[in-house]
């Protein structure tokens, strides 16, 4: 019998310390959502908060970044959407201490079509995290979910399932117009399936300082968008694209590039965000 991921017949209790749910997201391909996925997740757990990656995208790229063969992935995100697997079952360790992982295959593909017959289709990631604790309570401080780069059943899944947004951005030309997107697919979301989603910040990707189009792309977006902008930028780094051919995040391929550095800064102004919530809640 498959396993029915769903807390409100599961009858299971709420975990005691849920973790924050963060869905790295944006419409637009190529702006660095894996990449961020990866290596913040990777800063969270260095600086000693525990953080889980789910990878949703069908292309799998957060898992091979992360060093986990195709044959390694013995349950993966499609089988906990399916009703197959609890999400206990996918979740594996990664060669980061502190840092877990459930993989993705190309078998996600498929599954857009099988969850539109299954009840609760938009809600299948939400009940299965909440469904899932060790001994009564949550052993991740937070959740990152890599999203494909388009609106798709997976997408909303994720955001569905998410407390806020977090906004990759590349510092190009049309980066405004495809935030003007995600803003609408954002609202939309909140409007129907998860009134609560809020967006936790935007990370300006990909910055040249030698290039004055970065520059005013990032003036442009703080002056739109004021505080949501993360005052950590990160910058366009080869050693950043050359990690993941190796199987591993940034922070491990080169610690002290650029772009690792700027991504443990990064993952500090991220917590302190989510202290100052807390303190204002």
């Amino acid at each position: 019998m498959a396993w029915a991921a769903s807390s409100r017949f599961a009858g299971s209790p709420v975990p005691a310390n849920p973790a924050r749910v963060l869905v790295v997201a944006n419409q637009k391909g190529g702006v660095g959502k894996t990449t961020t996925a990866i290596n913040l997740g990777t800063a969270l757990a260095a600086i000693g908060e525990p953080a889980l990656v789910i990878d949703i995208d069908p292309q799998g790229n957060a898992s091979t970044g992360l060093g986990i063969g195709r044959s390694e992935r013995k349950h993966t995100i499609y089988d906990v959407l399916v009703g197959q697997s609890p999400l206990s079952d996918a979740i594996m360790p990664t060669k980061i201490p502190r840092l877990s992982l459930v993989p993705s295959t190309v078998d996600l593909s498929g599954a857009e079509l099988e969850l539109i017959e299954l009840p609760r289709r938009n809600f299948r990631l939400k009940d299965a995290i909440a469904d899932y604790s060790v001994h009564g309570a949550f052993p991740f401080s937070y959740i990152l979910i890599d999203c494909p780069p388009s609106l798709t059943l997976l997408t909303i899944n994720a955001m569905v399932a998410a407390d806020a947004v977090i906004v990759p951005l590349q510092c190009e030309f049309f980066a405004l117009e495809g935030l003007s997107q995600l803003l609408k697919t954002i609202d939309l979301v909140r409007g129907n399936l998860n009134a609560a989603l809020e967006i936790q910040g935007i990370i300006l990707t990909m910055f040249d300082k030698r290039n004055r189009l970065s520059e005013q792309v990032a003036a442009d977006v703080r002056a739109n968008m004021g505080d949501m902008v993360y005052n950590t930028v990160i910058p366009r780094n080869v050693r950043i694209s050359e990690a993941p051919s190796h199987g591993l995040p940034a922070l491990v391929y080169d610690l002290r590039c650029p772009g690792s550095q700027a991504y443990i800064q990064l993952a500090g102004e991220l917590v302190q965000r989510e202290r100052a919530r807390l303190t204002a809640a």
